[in-house]
């Protein structure tokens, strides 16, 4: 398996003038290129899946099953899209017609910003990576990425494969830990792609604020579920509880915290546990279908907050710090202020909070960041209505978890504090492309607009004021008394 190593930090901004060097030569903008290298990006993935699957297995004890489904499969997933779809999205788009406009050509032009910077987590390091590798590379763009650190075993197979498979004239990687992402953020980029927590996105967005570069971020934070007592309790069970010790709880969509009426609460917790008993019939520790925690001081921040809760832990709760495992726990009767609602879990640890109703599950909702996810479980369609309509997050889910990430066509994004910017498909191709406007105005348009060069006349002005003034409906009538009216 091969040895992460560091990149040396006076190489740093070599490596970024040479990328920029091949941007400038223009070779990313032929659509042509583009498709060759999503073509090839597909190629690195399919010939080295089961180097991939061992990678993730050394870096989070991670299922083979789980490292398909939600690593390969959607990633190639991205790259056929974009492969099929690149041409019509780079195309030059005509403006909405206007009969004040349309002689003049108006258009938008889709160009790629530059150089980009993708910064990703340790997760899910490849399609958190090459997700957005993909967006840029059909935006035309050239790219350097920085892959996580804390899976080194990823990172350092991604590192000898990108180089053997795309132009390692416009795409590169920088490996390191913080000093070396502190060199990369002295430097100048058209544009920064970060996923990880709110803490260093404030550090990237300070740094990316002295070069005024643009920065995209997916932040995830505190994913709620609010529970509907006559919702399909054995499935509502079965799909918050695999949400959540999936990859061991460490997915940025993971379900974080459970809302229940009190008087549901027994129930829906005998129905988690029979879920867990028919996952693991031996037990998590001996189960090769669950993962572990990615190192050992995260397994020691789950155990402090696992020890200082109020709540009862009705089953799991056993940490092995050493050997980086957190059994899958459920800790029932949680309040706001419990040390397991201080901060994202990011573990397979479920806290379930008993409400009086759906209103004070939507205060508590409304009171914390808006999270990346929001889901509800329940066959009604008003309650579903009245959860969504008075919230705000990233997606908002029904009777179903985490899946939404690999929808065609759904932006993966959050809002406020759980991110900004969408990195998936055509939103990511967008997201690195500049929508540049362009017009041909023709010298016979003076005729028409001749009245906007001095001396300005009245006649001049009511000749424009007829062509460019838009007319409106009456005022409403419901603010027939409003000022102004």
């Amino acid at each position: 398996m091969s040895q992460l190593m560091y990149t040396p930090i006076e190489d740093i901004p070599k490596i970024q003038g040479d990328v920029r060097s091949g941007f400038g030569s223009g070779k990313t903008k032929d659509i042509a290129f583009r498709k060759a290298q999503l073509l090839q990006l597909a190629y690195l993935i399919k010939d080295n899946q089961q180097r991939f699957r061992d990678a993730l297995h050394a870096d989070l004890g991670r299922p083979p099953t789980e490292t398909d489904l939600f690593e390969i499969f959607v990633t190639l997933g991205e790259v056929r899209s974009a492969y099929d779809n690149v041409a019509k999205w780079a195309k030059t788009e005509s403006a909405a017609f206007s009969l004040n406009w349309f002689a003049m050509s108006p258009a938008i032009r889709k160009e790629p910003k530059g150089v980009v910077l993708v910064i990703s987590p340790f997760n899910y390091p490849i399609y958190l990576l090459l997700t957005p590798l993909v967006g840029a590379i059909s935006a035309g763009c050239a790219a350097v990425l920085k892959p996580s650190e804390q899976a080194p075993a990823t990172a350092a197979l991604l590192t000898e494969l990108l180089p053997r498979y795309l132009d390692p004239t416009v795409y590169r990687i920088v490996n390191g830990g913080i000093p070396e992402t502190t060199k990369i953020l002295e430097l100048p980029w058209d544009h920064i792609m970060y996923t990880g927590n709110g803490r260093v996105a404030r550090i990237i967005a300070a740094a990316a604020a002295k070069h005024l570069t643009p920065i995209s971020t997916e932040l995830g934070g505190k994913s709620p579920v609010v529970i509907d007592p006559k919702c399909d309790l054995k499935l509502a069970a079965k799909r918050i509880f695999w949400g959540k010790i999936a990859n061991a709880g460490q997915i940025c969509l993971s379900p974080d915290y459970v809302l229940v009426p009190r008087t549901f609460q027994d129930q829906f917790v005998a129905a988690l546990k029979e879920v867990h008993d028919s996952f693991f019939p031996e037990g998590p520790r001996a189960s090769d279908s669950f993962s572990r925690i990615v190192s050992e001081q995260h397994t020691r921040r789950l155990k402090k907050l696992l020890e200082d809760t109020q709540g009862t832990v009705v089953f799991g709760g056993e940490v092995d710090v050493e050997h980086k495992y957190v059994a899958p726990t459920v800790v029932r009767d949680v309040t706001e202020r419990d040390s397991l609602m201080s901060e994202e879990l990011f573990g397979p640890v479920l806290p379930i909070i008993p409400v009086e109703d759906v209103d004070e599950a939507i205060a508590i909702i409304n009171r914390h960041d808006h999270p990346l996810a929001l889901y509800v479980f329940s066959q009604d369609s008003k309650f579903k209505a009245k959860v969504f309509d008075n919230t705000q997050s990233g997606s908002a889910i029904a009777n179903e978890v985490v899946i939404q990430a690999g929808a065609h066509g759904l932006p993966v994004g959050g809002v406020g504090p759980s991110g900004t910017g969408y990195y998936t498909g055509k939103y990511g191709f967008d997201m690195f492309t500049h929508h540049r406007a362009t017009m041909d105005s023709q010298g016979w348009l003076d005729w028409v607009l001749g009245g906007r060069y001095p001396p300005y006349t009245a006649g001049s002005l009511s000749l424009l004021s007829k062509m460019l003034l838009p007319s409106f409906p009456a005022r409403p009538k419901s603010l027939a008394n409003a000022p102004g009216s």
